[in-house]
């Protein structure tokens, strides 16, 4: 693999909703399990990270097609994995040699999940502030279809937990029938502090410029998912559980069916 790579550009930065693409072939290689990788100039897959599940779909030129099954990203380099579909491997070899372009096409469906998901999560912490539990700061996402839930810093009495179990899928379900603008953008350090209500986690360099995700008029965060573009776009959310011990509250939940 080449070590002078460029960072990879993130498509799904500015459209989360770019379902195809085309960019350049860069590199591939075989990993010791047996894996191919592609490497391009940029990319439309979402690749696993920050409690969301990665994107699939597939690659392909006039002379291959690549099946991605996972995306992962190190050092600001998005690696795809996955296989060729009857294809020979040196097909790929030719065409990284040539820059080929290649069409990039990410699974409507799951992409569309992993969106609602991740946005079900955050405005779950909108819902934690308005029923009363502002107190507890989100420490963890998990985004995934399977037990979807967000880990708050802090803990609360177990005699609060049914009634406001209740209190916080109402409060969901309310903001869902309202809907409202999910904003997306990557911004200066202080105009995205300003939008975040006057302050950034002490994890953002101060020489940075963080990608925000703001749900309607409510308080932005910073976020490098992908989500809904309106947060009707849920459908509907459950809270499925709370749990609250050692110093940490788990709140549990999952977003309604979409009818395809």
């Amino acid at each position: 693999m080449d070590q002078n790579l460029s960072p990879t550009k993130l498509e799904y930065f500015d459209d989360m909703y770019k379902l195809q693409s085309t960019a350049t072939l860069l590199s591939s290689f075989q990993t010791e399990d047996g894996r191919q990788v592609l490497i391009l100039d940029s990319t439309i897959f979402h690749p696993q990270g920050g409690g969301q599940p990665a994107d699939t779909g597939f690659i392909s030129s006039s002379d291959f097609k690549f099946i991605v099954q996972d995306v992962r990203s190190k050092d600001k380099i998005v690696y795809h994995y996955g296989h060729l579909e009857n294809s020979d491997d040196r097909k790929l070899q030719e065409n990284h040699e040539k820059d080929v372009q290649v069409l990039l096409s990410v699974d409507e469906q799951r992409r569309r999940l992993n969106s609602r998901l991740h946005s079900g999560g955050h405005l779950l912490d909108i819902c934690m502030n308005n029923v009363g539990w502002g107190h507890l700061e989100p420490t963890k996402g998990y985004h995934f279809p399977d037990g979807p839930f967000v880990e708050y810093k802090g803990t609360v009495a177990q005699n609060e937990l049914q009634t406001k179990q209740k209190e916080l899928e109402v409060e969901a379900n309310n903001l869902i029938s309202m809907g409202g603008k999910v904003f997306a953008s990557i911004l200066p350090y202080d105009k995205a502090s300003n939008l975040c209500g006057g302050c950034l986690p002490d994890y953002i360099p101060q020489d940075s410029t963080p990608r925000i995700v703001k749900f309607g008029e409510n308080p932005g965060c910073p976020c490098g998912g992908t989500h809904v573009n309106d947060i009707s776009e849920i459908l509907s959310l459950k809270v499925t559980q709370i749990r609250t011990k050692k110093g940490q509250t788990k709140v549990f939940y999952n977003v309604g069916c979409l009818n395809v």
